[in-house]
């Protein structure tokens, strides 16, 4: 069966295209956005080189009292643990004070890695194309533009062998707390949704965010898993607390899924730390 060809999240050159923007922000999302613009600056003040949106709000399609409000902040210094505590602090207040949100979560990292040689395919990619400005200088300007080819799927997401061990050890530490289970649920869900997607993004010749899309995509290439991957994207957005999901995400579809990445892609290059 020949591939099929999409031009679905790519400009006309066949480029991934920035998914995200300021004009595509729910009216009811609208005032946190305008609330972190402002605390943001307040916090961090010149140490923050520049601040974007990703995930669900700027690209429109974000829940009220369901969605989480997702940062990422460009630092001009590699962040420390000060930093990190007034990203909590500021997240924990927006969380508090803003209901159409259900928690924040704030990425942070140093100007320089993000534009460093070793990123230019991860998180730089992921800043040119899944991260909307909000504050500062566009990062983006300074990196390529990027194709769904196979080096992208390689370097974004072709490390899931070694997160596998520390998945285990994380699932050990959640005990019988249910919440806690559902929160690694919905994490791992997606994570492996997006590296099965990217497994096959090549073929498919397109980009999207869309879990459930992401799965449709991959199963078209590997029918025997489709329901799995399947099942995962329903988890990605209605996660459990179900102890049997998660083993079967570390004891099964895991390991599956980093053998064929590998066999496919190749391993992601090491990451100086």
């Amino acid at each position: 069966m020949p591939d099929p060809v999409h031009s679905k999240g790519l400009d006309s050159e066949g480029y991934i295209a920035r998914e995200g923007s300021l004009a595509r922000v729910p009216a009811v999302f609208r005032p946190v956005v305008s609330a972190a613009r402002e605390r943001l600056v307040d916090v961090f003040g010149a140490r923050m080189h520049s601040a974007y949106l990703y995930g669900s709000i700027p690209r429109g399609t974000a829940r009220p009292g369901r969605s989480d409000l997702d940062l990422l902040l460009a630092l001009r210094h590699e962040p420390g643990d000060a930093d990190r505590q007034d990203a909590r602090a500021l997240g924990a207040a927006l969380d508090r004070e803003f209901r159409e949100i259900d928690g924040v979560g704030t990425l942070l990292f140093g100007r320089a890695r993000l534009l460093s040689e070793p990123e230019r395919y991860d998180l730089g990619w992921f800043v040119a194309c899944l991260c909307t400005p909000l504050l500062g200088d566009d990062l983006a300007e300074h990196l390529p533009r990027y194709r769904p080819d196979s080096l992208l799927a390689r370097e974004t997401n072709g490390d899931l062998a070694a997160h596998l061990p520390r998945w285990r050890e994380r699932i050990t530490a959640t005990g019988d707390t249910e919440e806690a289970r559902r929160t690694l649920v919905r994490f791992m869900s997606r994570h492996l949704v997006r590296t099965g997607f990217t497994l096959v993004m090549p073929r498919w010749r397109g980009w999207t965010s869309d879990l459930y899309e992401m799965a449709g995509a991959f199963g078209a290439y590997y029918p025997a898993r489709a329901a799995q991957l399947r099942a995962a994207a329903g988890h990605g957005y209605e996660p459990v607390g179900d102890l049997a999901v998660l083993r079967g995400y570390v004891d099964d579809l895991g390991p599956w899924l980093a053998e064929e990445y590998a066999r496919v892609h190749g391993v992601k290059a090491p990451r100086p730390e």
